[in-house]
């Protein structure tokens, strides 16, 4: 009588193993579906603190030449109102926007976001003298 030595996994080992798969992937897929909208609502903050940046350079320029109606960036001719970029003007002051739709003036919507109004950067110009711009970013997660 001549022994066989099987080789390879039982049926109840299989199963217990897909089992074990089935039940990770419950938890994980979930986790996954999630961070999409986060990575929207990470770029639009994101876009945020770059109109930031871009607004106080265009303001130190603007110091630096002594004021004036308009300075020039990267060969941009940027139009300012009390010391900073005018909101038509905010979109030329970035070198990308990249996934962003600039639905008006001054308001940039992440493309691809489930409700756009909830998931944009606003750019006000101040409206006196000495103030600052009014830089909003709307990033609901929920929404995004």
């Amino acid at each position: 009588m001549t022994r066989r030595i099987q080789s390879g996994f039982t049926l109840i080992e299989l199963v217990v193993v897909i089992t074990i798969l089935g039940i990770l992937a419950a938890f994980a897929v979930p986790r996954f579906v999630s961070l999409e909208s986060e990575a929207r609502r990470a770029a639009t903050e994101s876009l945020g603190g770059s109109i930031r940046s871009a607004a106080a350079l265009s303001h130190a320029l603007w110091l630096a030449q002594g004021g004036g109606a308009t300075v020039t960036v990267e060969g941009q001719t940027i139009n300012i109102t009390n010391g900073y970029p005018t909101a038509a003007d905010i979109d030329d002051t970035l070198q990308d926007f990249t996934g962003f739709t600039l639905s008006a003036a001054g308001v940039f919507q992440k493309t691809g976001a489930a409700t756009p109004a909830s998931c944009q950067v606003s750019y006000v110009p101040p409206a006196a003298a000495n103030g600052s711009p009014t830089i909003t970013v709307t990033a609901s997660s929920a929404n995004c």
